[in-house]
Formats: C-alpha cells, sequence, structure tokens
C-alpha cells in the first residue's frame, strides 16, 4: 500500500499535480487570461484556451466576502478557495479544494517574500504523501504582467513552470492593456494551480489592493 502511494506521488510530481489531473496537459498550453474592471457587474476573471472557451473564470465581486477568491470552472463549480491567512504579519493566502475550508487543512499557502536573497512571491504546496511541501517561486512584476514561476529545487536548478507576459494582438502586433495577458504552462503542470497564483499575486501585488482593503 505504501509502494502504491509512493508511485502515485511521484506520479503526480512528474505532472505536478495540485487541483486536478485533468489540468495538466500533455504539451505547453497558452492560455489569454481577460481581468474585468473591480466592482462593477460581472467583474473578475475569465481564462480562455487557444480555441477561444473559457476553461476558467472568477468573479470577484461580493460585498459579504470580499477577502475570498474562488477559482472556478468553465460551469461555474467551485475548483480551489483562497482565503487570507490570519494572523499573520504577511500577506498570506492559503488555498482549499473546491468552495469552503471548513474542517479542510490547505493544500497551499502562497507569500509575498522578505527574505534576503529572495524577491517576488513564494508558495507551498502540501501533499498528504509527502511530509515535506514542494516550493514556488515567482519572479517578475504582477503589474507589468511580466511573471516567471518556478519549481524550487534544492539539489539542483529551479524548474521553469509557467510564465505571464503581454498579450500582443497578432494581426498588428499591438501590446494589448494589462487587462489583457497570457498565460504559457508547461507541458503536465497543473493550470488551474497556476491560475490560482496569478488569482494571489492580484490579490497581494495587484492594483486594486489598496482599495479592496480600504472597503472591508
Amino acid at each position: 500500500m505504501g509502494e502504491n502511494n509512493n508511485n502515485n506521488y511521484e506520479d503526480e510530481m512528474r505532472k505536478m499535480v495540485v487541483v486536478g489531473e485533468k489540468y495538466c496537459y500533455n504539451e505547453e498550453i497558452e492560455l489569454t487570461v481577460h481581468k474585468k474592471s473591480m466592482f462593477s457587474q460581472g467583474d473578475g476573471f475569465l481564462v480562455y484556451d487557444s480555441n477561444g472557451d473559457i476553461i476558467f473564470r472568477v468573479d470577484l465581486y461580493c460585498p459579504m466576502k470580499p477577502l475570498r477568491l474562488v477559482l472556478m470552472d468553465t460551469f461555474g463549480n467551485p475548483l480551489l478557495t483562497l482565503l487570507p491567512k490570519r494572523p499573520t504579519l504577511h500577506h498570506r493566502l492559503e488555498g482549499f479544494i473546491g468552495e469552503t475550508s471548513d474542517g479542510q487543512q490547505p493544500i497551499l499557502s502562497i507569500w509575498k517574500s522578505t527574505m534576503i536573497g529572495r524577491s517576488g512571491m513564494m508558495a507551498e504546496v502540501y501533499h498528504e504523501s509527502s511530509h515535506d511541501p514542494i516550493e514556488y517561486q515567482i519572479e517578475g512584476s504582477y503589474n507589468e504582467r511580466m511573471c516567471t514561476i518556478f519549481r524550487v529545487e534544492h539539489d539542483t536548478s529551479s524548474v521553469h513552470v509557467a510564465q505571464m507576459k503581454r498579450k500582443v494582438e497578432p494581426t498588428r502586433k499591438m501590446v494589448l492593456s494589462r487587462d489583457v495577458f497570457s498565460l504559457i504552462i508547461q507541458p503536465g503542470v497543473d493550470a488551474a494551480f497556476v491560475m490560482s497564483l496569478v488569482l494571489a499575486l492580484d490579490r497581494i501585488d495587484g492594483d486594486d489592493v489598496t482599495l479592496l482593503m480600504s472597503n472591508t
């Protein structure tokens, strides 16, 4: 039984499964993320695949629970919920499978790094088959929509997981506004997990942070 658990863990690590194996693709994919304006009807995120189909969505406008972020699939089914961890001295979010955190242990934790020699954001993913969390580092500027996500390997160089960059209109070669950007995800990486990191970046480092906190 233990050997089967270890094999499952190794398979999931090769695929980097966090939310669901169905979101791990066999080839590199490019998603288009559209951030809609805050505090307006239907605000949030829509995420499209290369065929123009919506694969993820996030509705941010919820006056009763302004600090809660729920990543949903095409049909509005909750995949993962991000909530602030309290009390904490740093901006830190915890992720829970589904829509509620009641009685659950978080599967991931994301925070802004203040360690010497590190910059940007850090994340840890917890797996029941492993005592040690898997670490991820996010480098770059979210406000400029230029970030790279790495899985931290302590015995080798870090593994490139995904990249965020400004979206370019292909016909006229024009850079679109920051509300529309590309998310390029490596083969075998959980796209839902990567999108949850984008949500955390937007919550902790985004333009709307000051406005949101002043309304809570």
